[in-house]
Formats: structure tokens, sequence, C-alpha cells
């Protein structure tokens, strides 16, 4: 069955097919439709947009289609532009509460005639079950209000950074929408309007805090530089990857802060230094997953047209954001039956707001965000009742 919902917000049920609008119905567990909501999370739904790699509907619209969905757009924009006016807050009401049934019908069926033309001439990606999960989580982490707490910050107001801050609190959500197609390897980016995860100076950091009792962030050490051995065909050592590399490769001649300096100014340049290559091979790594042109990971995402000084680099950061967005995926199931949730992700990095009656949970959290596709990881693990916070953990 092809739909779309009426609103994506999960309070506010009801969806449009087969010509008709059906309010206040639950949509179907089982379909097509454009994209994700709240209502679709956990069914067996189809999402068109992930077909579209992301593409807006403006950009899939067919062409015989384009000038009514443009003056579709065009009215839609004026009624936002109305409530606005008005005051009347669109997050707070139903979308389709808001607008006459007249446009809600010509809107959807337009939306509907979209989706069904990318479902027609577009490929189902390699990767869409996993994109289909992240998307899943990321609609999750869209719904979450976020606990903001400004006073903590208050004396950093009287610089010009702390003003432009304040500025943005002001108009920004106070969620994290995440944009999952905001970048070409696959690094999460944010919406328009959204609190500024991604950007948040680390003195500001502070001011976040967790609804529950702690925040726990699960890192990789070493992600890339890891993510490089294994994609070399190497065991994943079990210390710290510097102190490793220092034993290992370096013969010990050198600190770990000057073997973590030389490794990675080798990792992302090209410089020579045989010593690193014959441990971590970039040579063969390219020729794996390089064709001379396109780029196609361990997880099936395909980046198109890449030259070969960016090869490498797209190569190793694509994989890594894929496998910590992999073990996202697999916290957030495991602490689904608790009180505990994934609050946001900041990179490499996942953020946990912890339960105190959930703390007993944390070795089988650490252990599952550890055991990745490309073996065991070693993990940082930091704790803190905000995120700025967080010291270091042991368990």
């Amino acid at each position: 069955m092809l739909f779309q919902v009426l609103d994506y917000k999960g309070n506010c049920p009801g969806y449009f097919s087969e010509n008709s609008i059906h309010f206040d119905k639950t949509a179907p567990n089982v379909g097509q439709t454009w994209d994700i909501s709240q209502e679709l999370l956990g069914k067996d739904i189809e999402l068109a947009r992930i077909y579209a790699e992301g593409q807006t509907l403006s950009e899939v619209c067919p062409p015989e289609h384009a000038a009514e969905w443009a003056h579709i757009r065009t009215k839609l924009k004026k009624y936002f532009k109305a409530l606005q006016t008005a005051k009347i807050s669109t997050a707070d009401n139903c979308f389709f509460d808001l607008i006459p049934d007249r446009f809600l019908y010509e809107f959807l069926q337009m939306k509907n005639t979209i989706t069904e033309h990318v479902f027609a001439h577009h490929e189902r990606p390699e990767n869409y079950e996993f994109m289909a999960d992240l998307v899943q989580l990321l609609e999750k982490l869209r719904h979450q209000s976020l606990n903001i707490d400004l006073e903590s910050i208050r004396h950093l107001m009287r610089a010009v950074r702390g003003q432009n801050f304040m500025r943005t609190m002001q108009s920004c959500k106070r969620v994290v929408d995440y944009n999952p197609w905001g970048t070409i390897t696959g690094r999460l980016a944010t919406n328009p309007n959204s609190f500024p995860i991604l950007t948040l100076g680390k003195e500001f950091r502070d001011c976040l805090r967790p609804h529950n009792d702690w925040f726990i962030e699960l890192d990789f050490n070493a992600a890339e530089l890891r993510t490089l051995l294994a994609l070399s065909g190497r065991t994943q050592p079990a210390i710290d990857i510097h102190e490793w590399n220092v034993k290992n490769v370096f013969n010990n001649k050198m600190t770990r802060e000057e073997a973590k300096t030389k490794t990675f100014a080798w990792l992302y340049s090209n410089r020579k230094n045989k010593t690193l290559e014959q441990i971590y091979d970039k040579k063969a790594t390219m020729n794996k997953y390089w064709d001379g042109q396109d780029i196609k990971t361990e997880f099936n995402r395909t980046i198109k047209g890449v030259d070969k000084h960016r090869a490498l680099n797209y190569i190793i950061q694509s994989s890594t954001i894929d496998m910590v967005h992999e073990q996202a995926i697999k916290i957030d199931k495991l602490l689904d039956k608790m009180k505990s949730k994934i609050a946001f992700m900041i990179h490499d990095a996942v953020i946990i707001d912890l339960c105190e009656d959930d703390r007993y949970e944390l070795p089988d959290l650490l252990e599952t965000f550890s055991q990745t596709r490309f073996g065991k990881f070693k993990v940082n693990i930091t704790a803190g009742q905000s995120l700025g916070s967080m010291k270091g953990l042991k368990l």
C-alpha cells in the first residue's frame, strides 16, 4: 500500500491512501511511503527517501509534475507564514488541523505521486536496511527534548560568543534534528533550527544535562586508525593503539605522544613511512574499495566520483562513521526496555542518558558497543552529570 502520514508527530494519527484521507486512524504496518515518521517506528515500511539517497521531494519530482508541485509548495509556504504570524505552533498542533482539507488532499496526492515515481525509477540501495535502521534511530532522537540549563553558563554571557550562543538558543529547537544525508561520507549533519550539538563549543557543554541521572559517553580508541588496521586485514590490539604502535611499529624508540603525532601526520597525507605501511596497508585498502572513480565500502555505501587524493580519506571516514552508527543502533535496541536512552551522538561518540536503575547494564552496553564487524575495538568511556563535566570511567 502506498500512503502518506498526515503529520510526523506520533500524537497526530492519520494517513492518506487510495485518494482518501483517513483521520484519527493508525498508519498501516506495511507499505510504502516517502519518509520515516514517529508513528512508523518499528513498522515494516519501505521508505522512498532512502531510495532517493536523501534527495528532497522537489529534487526527485518528475518533470511533468514540477510546475504543479512548485505551486503546491508556494501555497504551503504561505500557510506556514500565516501560522507564524498568528503565533500558532506547528509543534504543538496537528498539521492537518491547521490547513484546509482541500489543500491537504492536493498536497498528499502529489506527495504520493512523487513517491510512486521514486519507487518506479530508483533502485533499492544495497545499504537500505542499514539506512532504514539509522533513520528510525534519528527519528526517535528528533522527538526527544533536551534538558538545557542555561543558568549553569550564565557567567559566559558577557562575552560575544556567549551572547551569540544565547541568540541561537532563542531561535533553535530544543531537540537534535540530524540529517543522515548531509555529508558525502555519511557523517551526520543537523537540519536547520536543530540544537547545534555538532558545533557546540566546549565552554557551553555544561548546559546540557541528562533527564535521568548520568551522561555516559562511548567512543572508540583511535577509531579511524583502527578502521584502517581492520581494512588492512590486521587483528585489533586490546590496548591503546598508540601504545601498541610504540611497541609494535616504532620498537619503543619514541613516546606515546610522539608515536600518535607521527602516525596521524602520515595517515592522511602523501608522506612515506615504510614502518607504518607494513602494518597499515593504505595501498591495498585503496585498491579494494576504490575502482579509480567510485568507492564502495564494507557497509555497501557507494560514493561516486572520487579522485585519488580523497579516496583513502573517504574510505576510512565513511567506514568508521557507519560502524559507529551500526553500534549505536545495537545500543538503542538494548536500551529499548530500559529507562535509559541514547541522548544524542557527537561525531564518533554515542552519549547515553543513563538512569541509575540501569547502571548494572553498563558492562553489557560497553561489550555490545565494542563488538564491531571489524573485531573488538577498545572503547573509551566517560561519565558526568552534565556534558561539560565528563570524566573517565573504569568498569
